[in-house]
């Protein structure tokens, strides 16, 4: 029997989800977006992410089964290449996500070097390393991963919060710097949004609140609260750490640092000593983040393998385990060493604000077994359509490769479902 979780195990979960790598590996993103309008694109993203909480906690409610997304997908769209293909796409965003926590944590951890004294060392060797060790952990023992994300999650947020104490600290003693969250250094409000939505992968991680909700305690009356209360903490959280940062720094020096921004907003009030602190707990985070996604990809890929979405081959295991951690690995190795961080953002972005919004759409189609609220969940899904669109055609301008690779990880989905799907025709046929 598996042992329950309670309300507060599951609020963890979601705020694990979410308080990972996004946030230390985007916000020098967001800033060079948004600029003074950072917090404002976070509360953005913030909003989408709790208007598709709601269609999550519904669906979890009447489907408290484990595989989440992926199960939401079949009930409405049962097994054919349509779904195969938002399942696929979720298998794909989430390799996306390993690429960005493993280019956060290569990034810290290089400049954490270079306080040593050791100057121009690649970062590919860090960021390559730390998906294979975390390949292995997940290989050794899946209970070890589980005490590195506990531990982790206390940490990073008792430090993120010191963190944000100190700034605001910080800023009554130098009053003037709050003057780039002034109005006049926002950027125009389609750049707001589409800053909001290239750190959008700063939220995506509350979705995995529905993989827990069939061991859930009291589910009618914890589902809900469990989505809401992680998402309204981390939206706040995030808002804070924008404001604090912001204040903390020129621009220039944000552009400067833009991959390991958060340690260096930590240097004008605590100096090397807090720039060291927040290095470290952003390679603890990017770490733990990127073992969690190993293991929850690895997961949805042998789940999707076991619905007849993608070969029988994906359902064999190495060494115990689903050999599509190894896959998964792999890829996300090549893909961290091919791409630049805003693109791989911008990708991962694209990808979970596709999901969600047909996430958005079942929780509308079937709001009535739901008992829920059908306006919600149509708000839902044209706002996330809508930032879908925004990003996409924002970042055409600026970052087009980005965009080619969101629309070719799509694309590519859906072809594998539909060669994949006649191919099993065809081999039945004959």
């Amino acid at each position: 029997m598996n042992k329950k979780i309670g309300l507060k195990d599951a609020v963890f979960i979601g705020i694990g989800g979410m308080v990972g790598g996004g946030i230390f590996a985007v916000l020098g993103l967001a800033v060079s977006l948004a600029k003074g309008g950072t917090p404002i694109a976070f509360l953005l993203a913030g909003v989408i992410a709790l208007l598709t909480a709601y269609s999550y906690a519904k669906l979890s409610k009447k489907y408290p089964e484990n595989g989440g997304t992926v199960r939401f997908v079949h009930h409405q769209f049962g097994n054919g290449i349509f779904a195969g293909g938002v399942n696929n796409l979720l298998w794909i965003s989430y390799i996306v996500m390993l690429a960005l926590y493993a280019s956060a944590f290569g990034s810290y951890s290089a400049e954490l070097i270079s306080i040593t004294g050791e100057k121009d060392i690649d970062v590919k060797i860090f960021q390559s390393s730390i998906i294979i060790l975390a390949l292995l952990i997940n290989y050794l023992s899946i209970k070890l991963v589980s005490i590195i994300e506990s531990v982790s999650v206390i940490i990073k947020l008792l430090i993120l919060i010191a963190f944000i104490g100190v700034g605001f600290y910080g800023i009554s003693l130098h009053p003037e710097n709050v003057n780039q969250l002034s109005t006049k250094n926002w950027e125009e409000p389609l750049l707001l949004l589409s800053g909001g939505m290239v750190i959008f992968v700063a939220y995506e991680g509350f979705e995995l609140i529905a993989n827990s909700i069939s061991d859930l305690k009291n589910k009618e009356k914890n589902t809900e609260k469990a989505y809401f209360y992680a998402v309204g903490f981390v939206v706040i959280l995030y808002i804070l750490i924008a404001i604090v940062t912001v204040a903390a720094l020129p621009f220039q020096q944000i552009a400067n640092a833009q991959e390991y921004v958060l340690a260096k907003a930590a240097e004008p009030t605590l100096g090397q000593i807090g720039f060291t602190i927040i290095t470290i707990t952003a390679m603890i985070s990017t770490f733990s983040a990127i073992n969690a996604t190993v293991l929850g990809s690895g997961r949805v890929n042998y789940d999707i393998a076991e619905d007849k979405e993608l070969p029988k081959y994906f359902c064999h295991k190495f060494w115990g385990k689903p050999i599509g951690f190894i896959i998964t690995s792999i890829l996300s190795v090549i893909l961290v060493n091919s791409i630049n961080l805003q693109s791989i953002s911008t990708a991962g972005s694209a990808g979970f604000l596709l999901i969600f919004t047909i996430v958005n759409y079942i929780g509308y189609k079937k709001h009535t077994i739901l008992d829920s609220n059908k306006f919600i969940h149509l708000f839902s899904t044209i706002l996330c359509a809508s930032a879908f669109v925004t990003l996409l055609t924002q970042q055409y301008s600026e970052n087009k490769t980005g965009v080619l690779i969101a629309f070719g990880i799509i694309l590519f989905c859906f072809l594998l479902e539909l060669v994949y799907k006649r191919t099993i025709s065809n081999s039945i046929k004959n």
